[in-house]
């Protein structure tokens, strides 16, 4: 099935899903570096302060705030791609549940829904 909204509206969903990425991906790299060994994915860096108890400490402290930052921005980033496969593909904005399209208030608050709000109130069980 392909996507019933106007080319004019995903347009400007990837623009701005694009935009995102960027925008993630710049802040990511501002306390992790690219992982060598696992595709689109970050390790968080410690930084050196130096080798006294209370520069370590703040190594360590700044660590644990940024690692769990590292995990949601990669989950944003995956949401992202996936979107964005899904304009690729020609089925952006239909339900991958029902394939009834999704709607464009959906799609302007949450851009990397995959499912319709009454698929997903049925998936969360909130019927």
């Amino acid at each position: 099935m392909t996507t019933k909204h106007s080319q004019q509206f995903i347009d400007n969903m990837k623009q701005m899903l694009v935009a995102e990425k960027e925008k993630l991906e710049k802040e990511l790299l501002s306390f992790a570096k690219k992982s060598t060994h696992v595709a689109n994915e970050y390790d968080t860096q410690y930084s050196e302060y130096g080798d006294k108890s209370d520069e370590n400490a703040l190594e360590i402290s700044e660590y644990l705030a940024n690692k769990p930052l590292e995990m949601q921005f990669e989950k944003l980033l995956r949401d992202i791609n996936k979107a964005l496969e899904r304009m690729d593909k020609g089925t952006y904005g239909i339900c991958k549940y029902c394939d009834d399209p999704i709607e464009e208030k959906r799609l302007e608050a949450r851009p990397t829904s995959s499912a319709c709000v009454s698929c997903k109130k049925t998936l969360t069980q909130e019927v």
